[in-house]
């Protein structure tokens, strides 16, 4: 291996996610999904952040569907030609994870001809392309498609798989040769998912099969798969003909780019032990019944990771290489220190020699459904270097480490100051085993080892918010310091200067505050100096050593004369002073500190805690008592773990003012009530609806506060919330008295 490093700086690509996938007669369309499909000036946002290079979809089944004679190029005439404006060099790709139009399949004997078609079409309307991913990862795509059955054409067999595979890899083959036709330079960047398979001693041989398999695309397309090749025996041995695979070895077409797509969950741990998992993860070979997990979370050594895996690329085809993804489903935090250890690992390995060229960013637009393979039309949404959930692309923490990495720029986001989730022991679900496999860098190698964190500061260490703050820090691996008033008393100035200049926090979170709504008509100076002053104070201080803060506010700063969800800018005028202490709260906040985030929220409940309204209604009903709530306030509930989750984002984000944070659902107190004892099973006739003035409550209540947002929508709905506090409730609901029936929250 040369010990010269390569004279090109690595470069930072970018991509969307563009997967147009068909199950049964249903095409899903990524594009749609994350609205890039209708949004030009998406483009030049992406090259506001110094992205020079992109992946890029102009995808047969969108462009041709009819057949090539009625191809639209509109939509690819429209955004091939601002990229070549914003001087982007598109690498183009023709089908992602797809089975083409409805004419043909991955099954479709001419499926190859057919698409180098449609892919001479595109070089002879764009001849100054010069890069291309005609088929992006087929030998993924043949498993989710032929092997495993999730999309079309649905088949569970190998020699389905097989063909399935082949004529993805001949497709690149014939079309990489109709595109040279009409500009000789131009680049194959072949991308493959690049995983990994480790296993008990018993499945040893599943596991070497699959080692061996995941190189399948690159071997063929390389001409590799020769006699004698592990590979050529099982293909042989399913049934493929020796003539398919000499087509292989007399047509070669080597990637000029290897393109890596890395992902945690694609390194496998196989396990005989069946009775250690769940039953969804057992399945077999036919020979074992085995478990099929993530290694992450049961191999002891942890998965090797990016720097292993890119030097077992490199060593064994030593062609180019660029992580052409680098993406993660999880919170703000693992998501940046995932593209910065891809990104250390192939600079490292640039050193040894090794030719990386590029790290691709993905997805610039986040991806819609993968949580359940894209087989359903309800998958979830996650972020990526833009957030979809604002009515138009919000740039996350992502979009700033991009551009600095584009920049040449070495990011110094305060919460890349420890390992990810997948270097942190709360990673195991299941007994740890241990392989002999090589392992990856430890936490103390000089490659991801960090100077220790700054912490992140939590007042209210006596309340419901502040110890939800600090048990998720604690899951997020965020360092953090959670304070009582005796720590630090937040409404005054000298108690606080001296807790941040000796604490010396990245970012401060005030969950402290005075909370008991009808006991502030009598206190009303208690509740301001704690509700009010307090968070002034720390705003000031934090305005001093320019540091962010995060603060939280209520759905009781309005009056509730309107009949649809208040959003941000919608003015308050609050009925009561604990809504008057919040209100004055956020006037004096951002007048001290115009970058504070200002959190408005409502009627939290949470599986951690006793005092919540859930809680306390599930808890009254089992005990065979009436439950008594008011039928004429409508509120939006607040699941706590997801509150806590999407205010850290925003914080990590850099977000300021005011954000609206609720899970989507205008109710009344009663039907809440109702709503949660169904999905409790149980009965729900024991529930007293009774008007607000009924209840005998001290403080005046907004009969419609529910909350809405203008600035983007990132709980997920009520019943959502509802169902998961019902399986992750911590909380016993019988056995304990409560001190009260009627709760207003």
């Amino acid at each position: 291996m040369s010990s010269t490093r390569p004279k090109r700086q690595l470069e930072l690509w970018a991509g969307v996610e563009c997967t147009v996938n068909r199950v049964g007669d249903r095409y899903f369309n990524q594009l749609e999904r994350n609205g890039h499909a209708h949004r030009l000036d998406d483009l030049d946002l992406f090259s506001g952040l110094g992205i020079r290079t992109m992946r890029y979809p102009v995808l047969w089944e969108l462009t041709a569907p009819n057949g090539l004679e009625n191809t639209d190029w509109s939509w690819a005439d429209e955004r091939l030609g601002r990229l070549r404006e914003l001087g982007i060099r598109p690498i183009v790709g023709l089908v992602h994870h797809g089975s083409g139009p409805r004419y043909t399949s991955l099954l479709d004997p001419h499926f190859a001809e057919k698409l180098a078609e449609f892919a001479g079409a595109v070089a002879r309307r764009y001849p100054w392309v010069d890069a291309y991913t005609p088929v992006n990862e087929p030998l993924t795509t043949a498993r989710f498609s032929a092997l495993y059955g999730h999309w079309y054409p649905h088949a569970r067999d190998n020699l389905t798989f097989a063909h399935a595979l082949l004529n993805q890899c001949k497709a690149t083959v014939l079309a990489m040769r109709a595109i040279r036709e009409v500009n000789p330079d131009a680049q194959l960047a072949q991308t493959e998912d690049l995983g990994k398979t480790y296993s008990t001693p018993l499945l040893a041989y599943q596991a070497d099969f699959e080692n061996e398999r995941h190189w399948l695309t690159f071997d063929l397309l390389c001409g590799r798969v020769v006699p004698g090749h592990p590979m050529r025996y099982f293909l042989r041995g399913v049934g493929v003909e020796d003539a398919e695979l000499a087509w292989f070895l007399d047509n070669p077409c080597p990637p000029d780019i290897m393109g890596v797509n890395q992902y945690i969950t694609s390194e496998r741990f196989l396990d005989h032990r069946l009775e250690r998992y769940p039953a969804h993860l057992h399945g077999g070979n036919g020979h074992h019944e085995y478990a099929d997990t993530e290694a992450v979370r049961v191999r002891a050594e942890g998965i090797s990771g990016p720097k292993v895996l890119l030097r077992e690329a490199w060593e064994r085809y030593h062609l180019p290489l660029a992580v052409t993804e680098a993406h993660l489903g999880c919170t703000r935090e693992e998501q940046l220190r995932w593209l910065a250890e891809i990104w250390d690992s192939a600079q490292a390995l640039r050193v040894e020699g090794v030719d990386i060229r590029a790290v691709a960013a993905w997805s610039l637009l986040g991806a819609c459904g993968w949580d359940n393979l894209l087989t359903r039309p309800d998958g979830g949404y996650e972020p990526g270097v833009f957030d979809m959930r604002a009515p138009h692309p919000r740039p996350t923490a992502l979009a700033y480490m991009v551009r600095d990495l584009a920049a040449g720029e070495r990011p110094d986001h305060p919460v890349l100051g420890l390992p990810g989730w997948w270097d942190r022991p709360q990673r195991l679900l299941y007994p740890p085993a241990r392989t002999q496999a090589a392992s990856r860098p430890s936490p103390n190698d000089p490659l991801i080892h960090r100077e220790a964190a700054r912490p992140l500061l939590i007042t209210g260490a006596t309340g419901t918010l502040g110890n939800a703050l600090a048990r998720l820090c604690d899951q997020r691996g965020l360092p953090y310091r959670l304070l009582t008033r005796r720590d630090m008393d937040i409404a005054d100035a000298s108690s606080v200067r001296a807790v941040l200049d000796e604490m010396r926090p990245w970012a401060v979170v005030n969950a402290a505050g005075y909370v008991r709504v009808d006991d502030a008509e009598r206190e009303a100076s208690i509740c301001f100096r704690e509700n009010t002053t307090g968070p002034a104070v720390l705003a000031g201080e934090c305005a001093r050593l320019g540091l962010p803060l995060l603060t939280f506010s209520s759905d009781l700063v309005f009056d509730g004369r309107k009949r649809s969800p208040y959003v941000e800018s919608d003015a308050v005028a609050p009925l009561n002073v604990y809504g008057c202490s919040k209100a004055e709260a956020e006037e004096r906040v951002l007048e001290a500190l115009p970058s504070a985030l200002i959190v408005r929220t409502s009627a939290f409940f949470g599986p951690w805690d006793e005092r919540n309204f859930i809680t306390a209604a599930i808890r009254t009903l089992a005990a065979g008592r009436a439950f008594v709530a008011a039928n004429d306030a409508v509120v939006s509930p607040t699941y706590v773990p997801d509150l806590v989750h999407a205010s850290l984002d925003l914080l990590i984000d850099g977000e300021s003012g005011v954000w609206h944070l609720a899970n989507p659902g205008a109710i009344t107190w009663e039907a809440l009530a109702r709503r949660a004892a169904e999905l409790a099973g149980i009965n729900p006739t024991g529930i007293q609806g009774r008007p607000t003035d009924a209840l005998g409550l001290g403080a005046q209540r907004p009969l419609y506060s529910a909350l809405g947002s203008e600035r983007g929508t990132l709980l997920p709905p009520l019943d959502d919330a509802l169902m998961r506090y019902m399986t992750e409730c911590e909380v016993p609901w019988t056995g304990r008295k409560i001190a009260r029936s009627v709760f207003m929250g």
